[in-house]
């Protein structure tokens, strides 16, 4: 299989903590791509017209995106580990907090693409503001239910592991940490996981 990927996005961070978690390593061939809003890359275009990613081309060639339905496919790969409770209200809260951690992870994304692409007298403070209040909103949710995370390191810990990795890549100046010290103390704990500290953004 091969996984577009790059090792700044934390979606692909995603795809790859999974694939590690899962035992997959061997089966993946992790092909490191850059893309960008404003710039088409025509290489990824041909498997993803949506040209994002992570994508992964399958043993059978078809293409799969984006992160959650990657992630999904590579459990079905691997019944001994399971990222995705099979039922019930496990199941519902994983997929919860994945969908708060992918939230929090477009509106950090957006935040960068303001900062870092959009000319300076272009960019909107407001709009800015409001993305950072929907990470800070997931940050806060996330230390009220940190303590129930246990040893458990499904896809909803995943995703929440890549946002606090993102934010300390790509905004350290945010602290996310002040006023969350269980979320800060579990993240310093979960990054020392092999998976999560073998996909740490350079």
């Amino acid at each position: 299989m091969k996984l577009y990927m790059n090792r700044a996005s934390p979606f692909a961070r995603k795809v790859r903590i999974a694939v590690r978690e899962l035992g997959l390593t061997g089966r993946v061939q992790e092909a490191d791509t850059a893309v960008s809003p404003v710039a088409a890359n025509e290489t990824l275009g041909r498997d993803n017209p949506l040209v994002k990613i992570p994508t992964l081309v399958t043993d059978e060639g078809d293409t799969l995106y984006d992160s959650r339905v990657i992630c999904e496919y590579c459990d079905g790969l691997n019944r001994k580990s399971r990222l995705f409770p099979a039922a019930g209200p496990q199941r519902i809260a994983a997929l919860r907090r994945q969908a708060l951690a992918d939230g929090a992870l477009d509106a950090a994304v957006l935040c960068r693409y303001e900062l870092a692409l959009r000319p300076e007298a272009l960019r909107w403070p407001d709009w800015i503001a409001g993305q950072k209040a929907k990470v800070f909103g997931v940050l806060d949710l996330l230390e009220a239910e940190t303590g129930r995370f246990g040893e458990e390191f499904n896809i909803g810990q995943i995703g929440a592991a890549c946002v606090c990795g993102y934010l300390d890549f790509r905004f350290p100046d945010w602290n996310w940490r002040s006023g969350r010290p269980q979320l800060a103390a579990w993240f310093e704990r979960i990054s020392r996981r092999p998976s999560v500290a073998e996909t740490t953004p350079p």
